[in-house]
């Protein structure tokens, strides 16, 4: 039972870190790739496939946390949280980057692995697209920032936003364009 694992949200300036881990369905799933090269209508086809024909956790760390322990250290919780949403105890877990949480599962990292292995393209698509929904819904309370086109990422209109109206709830103050902000 492989399990594969990726996170969503380490380099945005606000929002939680998502992670997603699946294990695919017998015979797979036709069209898995990076979330990153799929269109948006593309991404939203497979995440209900997916989490309709294979089973699958989602974790999240949330802006207090990533404030409190740092990025990484929250992209790991994030990752533990996935894999123990699954309700199982996988046999090996794969996870996209060179790093690995510390688990008590047989685990590798690999570089890449959302290009390389389905189930961690899998993991791919639903963290990416459980966040992506998560900053659309924020965008409604906190308009401006853009957010439900840059999902939180520093772009032109982000860091306008930021300076003219300060950091929001969801604003992640240990992450340098917020934190300096806030030292004015």
């Amino acid at each position: 039972m492989i399990v594969g694992v990726d996170e969503a949200g380490r380099g945005p300036l606000a929002g939680p870190v998502v992670a997603a881990a699946v294990l695919l369905c017998e015979g797979g799933i036709a069209g898995l790739d990076d979330s990153k090269k799929l269109t948006a209508k593309r991404r939203a086809e497979l995440e209900v496939e997916i989490k309709a024909r294979c089973r699958w956790g989602i974790g999240e760390a949330s802006v207090a946390e990533i404030d409190s322990i740092n990025i990484l250290q929250a992209t790991f919780v994030a990752m533990t949280r996935a894999v123990e949403a699954l309700g199982f105890e996988p046999g090996e877990v794969l996870v996209d980057g060179n790093r690995l949480p510390r688990w008590r599962y047989r685990a590798r990292a690999i570089v890449g692995g959302d290009a390389s292995h389905q189930c961690i393209s899998a993991a791919s698509i639903l963290a990416k697209e459980h966040r992506d929904r998560f900053m659309v819904a924020a965008a409604r309370d906190h308009p401006g920032f853009g957010w439900e086109t840059n999902m939180g990422y520093g772009t032109a209109q982000h860091l306008a936003a930021l300076r003219k109206h300060g950091p929001t709830p969801h604003h992640r103050a240990s992450f340098a364009p917020v934190a300096q902000l806030t030292l004015i």
